[in-house]
């Protein structure tokens, strides 16, 4: 029996030293060196991880799509039915919101009028049927570290 518990607590024990780089490895600086599939930046949320693409190249105040595409952490579309949401966009001094609603198996989008500023921030609000809203900030025009790419999960 003593033998048993010895095992289970070694067993145990490896598998929290195995699984403990996870548990950090999906921080922000983490997520900015990863190649996101829509050329977005990708952020945690909760248990999910959100991909926000803005438009890059707007010089003009103008409407613009945003997009949020939400996964779980093995980049599994996360299906976004019934799910209501929201962005706030914040560039120098302008203040823009625009509600976000499901267009697509893990999409959310809305517009906007805003210019691609390289300073833009972005708050993300998002609630899924059934759960809690999670939320995430974004730099999205910024420059990004880079390396990983070819990290998979």
């Amino acid at each position: 029996m003593k033998a048993i518990k010895t095992l289970a607590l070694a067993a145990s024990l490896t598998l929290g030293v195995a699984l403990a780089p996870l548990a950090h490895a999906h921080d922000d600086a983490y997520l900015d060196t990863l190649t996101a599939p829509h050329g977005g930046q990708l952020r945690m949320a909760g248990s999910s991880h959100y991909e926000l693409v803005v438009v890059k190249d707007s010089k003009a105040a103008k409407d613009n799509a945003i997009v949020v595409y939400v996964t779980d952490h093995a980049g599994t579309k996360i299906p976004t039915a019934g799910a209501t949401g929201s962005v706030t966009l914040l560039s120098g001094k302008t203040k823009v919101n625009a509600a976000l609603t499901p267009d697509g198996d893990n999409k959310l989008m809305g517009h906007a009028v805003y210019v691609s500023e390289p300073d833009m921030k972005a708050v993300v609000k998002i609630k899924l049927a059934g759960q809690e809203e999670q939320q995430a900030r974004f730099t999205p025009l910024a420059a990004h570290a880079a390396g990983h790419e070819d990290h998979k999960h």
